[in-house]
């Protein structure tokens, strides 16, 4: 059965409604551990992994096996699982927000709930030292990609005054809507970088997932090159199928974690692929793939 990121993050998330206030509190989220500086090894860019491709391992597992591994990060996490990576001196290199894939901010009728959501959920990322926040765009159900754009900096213009003050930055996925999110409107770069342009904050940035951009335009080297200014964070993923990012797939990985290096990304590259083989070994060979 194929497992895309929807399904597990359906999972992981159980009952939790999309209007739910953040689940930690100040005074509830005081980090186990301090977050990692900015800027990796040798001058490099650090290392994390997407919770929801192991889902089948606790999260207590994975966050030791990844602290083995080398990596810094367990991301795509929920309040309530932050403290169980801070314990292992691990961070949540990218937490999640509190809009979902196919319900974004390119709708105004969600802004009643989404906004102050996203205004909670970045003062709880503050307070437990996590650097980075997820967004999604929404589908676009007929809607045109311009009115998207308008809505979308309606939105994220009101949020981004608590992520300048708290120093959290709020990141927009680029998914690809060909094969895995069917209709989602952020799924090409142009329109991403145009909407961190109307937005105009260094608190707003874009989340370039390898994977999926491979799938919507190629030419990734290329692009990360002309627009990493408006990228703060990337996913892996082997293309085609989304698996190990080794020789079995069409992207050579070292270049491109050499070009993210390259252009001065000293934030995470996360690896966000579903393991055919055994998961620890094959994480443990991406991160050494892309440690440049």
């Amino acid at each position: 059965m194929k497992i895309t990121r929807r399904d597990a993050l359906k999972a992981m998330a159980g009952t939790a409604a999309l209007a739910a206030l953040p689940l930690v509190r100040s005074e509830e989220a005081k980090p186990a551990a301090a977050a990692p500086a900015a800027t990796g090894p040798g001058g490099s860019f650090r290392h994390s992994v997407c919770r929801w491709c192991y889902q089948k391992i606790p999260l207590d597992h994975l966050a030791r096996e990844a602290k083995r591994i080398g990596l810094e990060s367990v991301e795509l996490l929920e309040p309530l699982e932050w403290p169980v990576v801070q314990r292992h001196g691990l961070t949540c290199a990218m937490a999640m927000g509190t809009t979902r894939i196919p319900e974004g901010l390119n709708r105004v009728e969600h802004h009643a709930v989404m906004v102050p959501g996203m205004i909670e959920r970045i003062g709880a990322c503050a307070n437990a030292g996590l650097p980075n926040v997820i967004c999604f765009s929404g589908s676009r159900g007929g809607m045109d990609d311009e009115l998207g754009l308008a809505n979308c900096a309606v939105a994220l213009k009101q949020i981004v005054g608590e992520a300048e003050k708290r120093k959290v930055t709020v990141c927009m996925e680029l998914l690809n809507s060909k094969v895995d999110h069917h209709d989602y409107m952020c799924d090409h770069t142009a329109w991403g970088v145009e909407l961190v342009k109307r937005v105009g904050s260094e608190r707003f940035k874009l989340l370039y997932d390898i994977y999926h951009m491979q799938i919507m335009e190629g030419d990734v080297i290329r692009t990360i090159r002309d627009n990493h200014e408006y990228i703060a964070h990337y996913h892996t993923g082997g293309v085609p199928g989304r698996h190990e990012i080794d020789a079995s797939q069409e992207l050579n990985y070292a270049a491109i974690a050499r070009a993210i290096r390259d252009v001065g990304h000293r934030g995470y590259v996360a690896q966000e692929f579903i393991p055919a083989r055994d998961p620890m070994t094959s994480l443990a060979e991406a991160v050494a793939i892309c440690t440049v």
